[in-house]
């Protein structure tokens, strides 16, 4: 029978102290206890403070049937789409765990599953042969392992008692389920303390391992973590803008409530009764923010209310409070940032007419499950407008983005589609899942699809139509719902006539389409994408910032830029790194914006020519390396990049980075 295992523990050196472990005796001898228990003779089990008891004692007052053999689903299709977006927040603090778990457990016999705080799992990843065992059980997508609905496992039994759990094969109450061992973590919300999911690690007994609860609530912790580092940056980012609002004169005070309606700061003359990090009644974490203003207790009024808009997202809001009740009486939400349809696309940067047109067209494709082909030269944005397309849709379903042209022709359809073990030379011992399956219930973001080779056109055009996708070297059909958005800064038409695209496939692509215009026919969009890029380079390299005066402003207007606003970025990016700080001269400016002194005979150099970006890459390297004192964790962080990514980059540059 199991036991509590008093020696100490890895979960123990972590800091979590007590945690359910036991040490799994001989199956008969469990098996045994669990049929007495269930026979009434409690006398033949171990102590009843037995937490596996305990939870058998719990599933039996539940109505649970001993002799289930799989867990209900509690959602698939649509639902589970819905399910997947309310828990967002989990879901995506939980990407790069998951993502990296894809590889880390394959050929292991080991699965990880993420659930909600029902015990529903919202994404399960792992090791392919007992992936699909476990659907036998419903161990997948939509699968409820509640205790209360199928009894003693890894995941409904943490959720029961709020700490982390592992339950060994005979020790489920369920027989169907007793071919398993698992080993569940709850995942605690930063600030309040309650359980917003389960990391799980399951497997047939043969992957038991005393670790494998540790490995749990590892997992567990730094997916809070990556949940405390966001709450902490948009806790600050609207403390800054509550503070910049409080010096209006004809506020009494401000209140601000972030995104899953709790109490972040009162000031002035306002009184509630809730305390700071109580949600605030009525304020649903599952509602849109914009929509939250009618749902505000009677004490605070909608017309105060504005939606805290950043990269394109709602971050919380700010209630100000007048002096005066002189707005009652308006409309929630008109003329103000209350208004639903001023808080999409706001991270991208331009007023222009040609970018109004195509943003109001961007807006009208939100939530239409139709095919895109959005279309434009090298560096205008195409990618942003893809993203937020998406982003209005909802973040928690997936966003996947494939580059057509970065992987071999060998390699393009066994990414795209997936295979199975064995279907050619290289392939994974287990197989994998293709960018289709990955972005089932999501969207998936193919660029520069002009790359696509000709002979794979129609296994594409064949997903897109019937929306089923088959592995390389498996006959299984595999159901996914995808939405396209195709990039291109090819002319497709052009290329149907030529023979290089399928004319069928290009129909079928570009149901709608957006063309984004270059940066050299947005008029004054240029100064307002130098003002941002100037503010987020300085910010982000923690360097002063540039005037740039109405001279070198003309220098830029004048400039065709071949690259658009990825270029852009490169030279704003490029003077603050390199140039002396100030006001930026026109000699300054890179060789192709007419400033700076050349050899007789040197070429003006361009951004866009990849000589000239490895040598501006490596100069900004080395800069930010001096100027963090060759920290390389600092330097990474100011960089935006791993730091694995950064050594490998000083490496491939031969930089000297002894000093």
């Amino acid at each position: 029978m199991p036991r509590r295992d008093e020696t100490p523990t890895g979960l123990e050196r972590t800091g979590v102290t007590a945690a359910f472990v036991t040490v799994p005796c001989e199956a008969n001898d469990t098996m045994l206890a669990w049929e007495r228990y269930l026979s009434g003779d409690t006398d033949a089990t171990v102590p009843a403070q037995n937490f596996v008891v305990a939870s058998w004692q719990r599933s039996l007052h539940s109505g649970v049937n001993p002799g289930g053999r799989s867990a209900p689903l509690a959602a698939g299709g649509d639902a589970m789409g819905e399910l997947r977006r309310r828990h967002g927040d989990l879901v995506s603090a939980a990407a790069g765990l998951f993502s990296d778990a894809v590889d880390l457990l394959a050929g292991s016999g080991s699965i990880m599953l993420l659930t909600n705080p029902d015990g529903v799992v919202l994404q399960a990843v792992g090791d392919m042969t007992t992936l699909e065992k476990g659907e036998n059980i419903n161990l997948m997508s939509g699968g409820n392992w509640g205790e209360g609905v199928i009894g003693t496992n890894g995941i409904g039994t943490a959720i029961a008692t709020g700490r982390p759990a592992q339950i060994h094969a005979a020790e489920h109450f369920c027989e169907g389920i007793k071919g398993w061992t698992c080993a569940g973590s709850p995942i605690f919300e930063p600030g309040t303390g309650a359980i917003m999911g389960v990391i799980d690690i399951s497997g047939p007994p043969t992957t038991y391992q005393r670790n494998n609860l540790g490995l749990a609530v590892a997992a567990a912790r730094q997916i809070e973590m990556v949940l405390t580092e966001r709450s902490t940056r948009e806790r600050m980012q609207l403390l800054e803008i509550c503070l910049q609002r409080l010096s209006s004169a004809d506020a009494a005070g401000i209140i601000v409530i972030d995104r899953h309606g709790r109490l972040v700061q009162t000031t002035g003359r306002v009184s509630l009764p809730i305390r700071v990090g109580e949600r605030v009644p009525g304020l649903d974490r599952s509602l849109a923010v914009e929509r939250w203003a009618d749902r505000l207790p009677e004490s605070l009024r909608p017309e105060w209310f504005n939606p805290v808009i950043a990269d394109g997202r709602a971050i919380g809001a700010l209630l100000v409070v007048p002096d005066r009740p002189r707005f009652r009486g308006r409309a929630a939400g008109q003329g103000s940032e209350a208004d639903p349809a001023r808080s999409a696309f706001a991270h991208i940067i331009g007023g222009s007419q040609a970018m109004a047109a195509v943003i109001d067209r961007a807006r009208r494709l939100v939530g239409k499950r139709v095919p895109v082909l959005v279309e434009g030269e090298t560096g205008v944005g195409k990618e942003l407008f893809a993203r937020a397309i998406h982003g209005e849709e909802g973040e928690a379903s997936p966003f996947i983005v494939f580059n057509c042209a970065a992987t071999s022709k060998e390699l393009l359809a066994s990414e795209l589609f997936g295979h199975v073990r064995g279907a050619f030379t290289g392939a994974t011992s287990e197989g994998r899942p293709g960018r289709f399956e990955l972005a089932d219930g999501g969207t998936l973001c193919l660029d520069e699809v002009g790359e696509l080779p000709l002979d794979l056109q129609p296994m594409l055009l064949r997903v897109l139509e019937e929306g089923v996708v088959y592995r390389l070297g498996d006959a299984q059909p595999r159901r996914v719902d995808v939405r396209l958005l195709a990039l291109t800064n090819r002319n497709l038409r052009d290329e149907v006539e030529a023979g290089r695209f399928r004319r069928d496939l290009y129909h079928r692509i570009s149901v709608t389409r957006l063309l984004i215009p270059p940066l050299r026919e947005r008029g004054d969009d240029l100064e307002l994408l130098v003002a941002h890029f100037n503010r987020r380079v300085a910010a982000r390299h923690q360097v002063p910032e540039r005037d740039f005066p109405p001279d070198v402003l003309s220098r830029l207007q004048g400039y065709a830029w071949p690259g658009n606003v990825r270029e852009l970025r490169n030279v704003v990016e490029s003077l603050l790194l390199i140039s002396i700080g100030g006001a930026v001269a026109q000699e300054d400016l890179p060789p192709e914006l007419g400033g700076g002194d050349r050899k007789p005979g040197e070429t003006s150099p361009s951004l866009d020519r990849p000589e000239d970006l490895y040598a501006a890459e490596r100069v900004l390297i080395a800069e930010v390396l001096r100027r963090h004192r060759y920290n390389f964790v600092q330097a990474a962080r100011a960089l935006g990049i791993s730091r694995s990514t950064l050594y490998r980059k000083v490496q491939n540059f031969g930089l000297d980075v002894e000093g």
